[in-house]
C-alpha cells in the first residue's frame, strides 16, 4: 500500500484530534493533553487554508496554461505565415535575419 496524499493525512490528523480530546484522562499520562490536541488542530487547520489556497492557485494556473497555448498556437501560425512569405519573397542569404536558419 503506497503512501497517504497530504489531503487525507489531514484529515486523519483531524480525526486523530477528535480521538485525543475524546480520551484525553487517559493520554494524558503520556504527555497528549488537550493543549497538545489544540496545538495540532491549529496545526490541521492552517494545513486546510494552505491546501485550499493551493488548489485555487492551481486553478489558476491552469487557467493562465490554456490562455498562453491558444496565444502560443496563434503566434506560431502567424510566425508560420510570415516565414512562409519571407522564403518566398527575399533571397536564402537573408533568411537568418529573420531568425530562419532552415534551407529551402
Amino acid at each position: 500500500m503506497g503512501r497517504k496524499t497530504q489531503s487525507q493525512e489531514i484529515i486523519d490528523t483531524g480525526v486523530m484530534v477528535s480521538g485525543i480530546k475524546a480520551h484525553q484522562d487517559v493520554l494524558a499520562l503520556r504527555k497528549i493533553d488537550n493543549a497538545f490536541a489544540d496545538t495540532l488542530q491549529t496545526k490541521v487547520d492552517t494545513c486546510i487554508k494552505l491546501n485550499d489556497e493551493q488548489e485555487t492557485l492551481k486553478a489558476k494556473l491552469k487557467e493562465k496554461t490554456e490562455e498562453l497555448d491558444a496565444v502560443f498556437a496563434d503566434m506560431l501560425k502567424q510566425a508560420g505565415e510570415a516565414r512562409k512569405i519571407i522564403k518566398m519573397d527575399m533571397p536564402q542569404s537573408s533568411w537568418r535575419e529573420f531568425g530562419i536558419g532552415d534551407k529551402r
